[in-house]
């Protein structure tokens, strides 16, 4: 072996963003000959983008021991943080708190070193999980004015990133984007580490999303899946979390069949022993998806893994209880998780569910319903975000429908309806098109009524939302022999969906987690349902029934 002609292939793997091959070798290097401490950071980055935790803990604790002895202050810390980071992305949080108590003792021999800094990001990130924002507050600015301009890059957009988390959770929301936006710039011109544009791409969708800033969340996830095409062994947590955010986004947008596979993906990514804290949320949208689809069986055991990776299960699992008539469960439920939430922007993520859940148990919940629309009112004019006022609109005209009042629900229900068009939320657009039935249907227009319903069954056809299918033909008589089509079940939709975009069954499997007998045995039950022979036959059935569009690619 030409070992430094070795080196040199791994350096320009790792510049390359060919994490497989710069992980294989660098370890052969690493075999024949100890590597320098630079290629070791390298060697790490490496394993850490692959998501191979054990390693990238043991070549950063080699990384930071080697610097650290050679007086390199500065590299040692920039190592010791990203240590700490993997450490707490593994669960070892004791063991990232004796790390970052090692490292400030290291600092203090070094003091006005500039990447002192990444132990105030650190210091950042407690005080955020612990929820003292506050405090989160107080270590950010310090660590904006310890960062100078010419900083190392993944030293400057972290600290954007940083400031900007920490003055949304301070509700200086207007503020805290431009700091996000700032972040994702340098992220953007390709200066940070991968591991570090990893990092950042996850705060500032997730930040975004949190917000119902779906457009900025949505221009964001697409660059991050430009990103993430560009290095296809990139596995590591964030790839995992990143997962967690699209699939959010793809379930908005309609792509159901595309959110369950990423979903499934995120859940294996983040259970295999890297990133396990925030499983919790690939299970949640897993769960999410399946209630939707109506699985309501495996959205239960989805919601279960939900709880047992310590992720709230709320509002989905009251909205599936309210789903199989457990009216009493679900409102104690969605009442007990808004009575233990006091923070604005997560109470409108319950909100909404709270108004639907109580609207349901009929005269008895409407005040508490109406009270609980207002108070979603109130945070959309707050905070300004189109799809909390899209929320708000939803809920007060659900309200006022129910009240008896259809004159003044329908102005608040269009409006809320648009909105979503224009974010391109075709279910939550759709579900407020039944709303706007019911008010015509009240106010005696029955044949706008059923225009508007039978729009909002093309919807959800076509997404694959069996729940809402039945609810419209509930409302508009339908049934048995006038249906429009057999009743699939949820996989079946889903499979003659892959079927219409000209998938075989060994894909249609892979894409699924299915065997391909499992598959043949769906195709055959859906030949018979839709009385076909051939695939052609139930790809045509399905594009003509709006089960799937035609420019879907393939």
């Amino acid at each position: 072996m030409d070992w430094d002609a070795e080196v040199g292939r791994g350096r320009e793997a790792v510049r390359m963003q060919a994490w497989t091959e710069a992980y294989d070798v660098l370890a052969r290097a690493d075999a024949a000959y100890p590597l320098e401490v630079h290629d070791v950071e390298l060697y790490a980055e490496a394993a850490d983008m692959l998501g191979r935790c054990d390693d990238a803990v043991g070549l950063l604790r080699r990384a930071y021991t080697a610097y650290a002895e050679a007086g390199i202050v500065g590299a040692a810390l920039r190592c010791a943080y990203w240590l700490c980071k993997e450490l707490a992305w593994g669960g070892e949080f004791a063991q990232s708190g004796a790390w970052l108590a090692r490292a400030r003792r290291l600092a203090a021999t070094e003091p006005g070193c500039p990447e002192c800094a990444y132990l105030l990001m650190l210091e950042a990130e407690l005080h955020f999980r612990a929820g003292e924002p506050a405090e989160m507050l107080d270590s950010a600015r310090r660590l904006a004015e310890a960062v100078s301009p010419g900083a190392e890059a993944d030293l400057a957009a972290g600290t954007a990133m940083t400031l900007g988390l920490a003055l949304v959770s301070n509700g200086q929301v207007g503020a805290g984007l431009a700091e996000l936006d700032e972040a994702m710039v340098a992220v953007a011109g390709g200066g940070p580490s991968a591991r570090c544009t990893g990092m950042i791409y996850c705060v500032v969708i997730g930040t975004c999303q949190d917000l119902q800033e779906l457009r900025r969340a949505q221009e964001w996830s697409e660059a991050l899946a430009e990103w993430c095409a560009a290095q296809p062994d990139f596995t590591g947590a964030y790839r995992g979390l990143c997962r967690v955010h699209r699939v959010a986004l793809l379930q908005l947008g309609g792509a159901w069949p595309d959110a369950v596979r990423e979903a499934r993906l995120a859940c294996a990514q983040l259970t295999a022993g890297y990133g396990g804290q925030a499983a919790g949320g690939a299970f949640y949208q897993l769960a999410e998806l399946h209630r939707l689809r109506g699985d309501l069986a495996e959205a239960e055991q989805a919601y279960r893994d939900t709880l047992h990776h310590g992720w709230d299960a709320q509002p989905g699992l009251a909205l599936l209880w309210l789903a199989r008539g457990r009216r009493e469960p679900a409102t104690a439920a969605i009442r007990r998780a808004l009575g233990e939430t006091t923070q604005p922007m997560r109470r409108a993520r319950l909100l909404p569910a709270a108004v639907e859940i109580l609207l349901a148990q009929g005269d008895g919940g409407g005040n508490e319903a109406a009270r609980f629309a207002d108070e979603l009112e109130g945070i959309a004019d707050a905070r300004g975000a189109v799809a909390l006022r899209a929320m708000a609109g939803q809920a007060g005209g659900a309200v006022r429908l129910a009240e008896g009042s259809a004159k003044d629900a329908l102005p608040l229900l269009r409006e809320a309806g648009r909105l979503w068009r224009e974010l391109d939320v075709p279910y939550e657009a759709a579900r407020v098109g039944v709303l706007i039935g019911l008010a015509c249907r009240a106010l005696g227009d029955e044949d706008s009524a059923g225009w508007e319903l039978d729009s909002a069954r093309r919807v959800f056809e076509r997404l694959g939302a069996v729940p809402d299918v039945a609810q419209v033909d509930r409302l508009t008589g339908r049934g048995g022999a006038g249906d429009r089509h057999p009743k699939l079940s949820p996989r079946e939709l889903e499979v003659v969906q892959l079927i219409a975009r000209g998938r075989t069954n060994h894909a249609i499997a892979a894409e699924l987690f299915l065997s391909e007998k499992t598959v043949a045995r769906h195709i055959s039950n859906i030949f018979g349902k839709l009385d076909v022979t051939s695939r052609t036959a139930a790809a045509a059935y399905a594009f003509e029934h709006g089960l799937v569009q035609r420019d879907t690619p393939a």
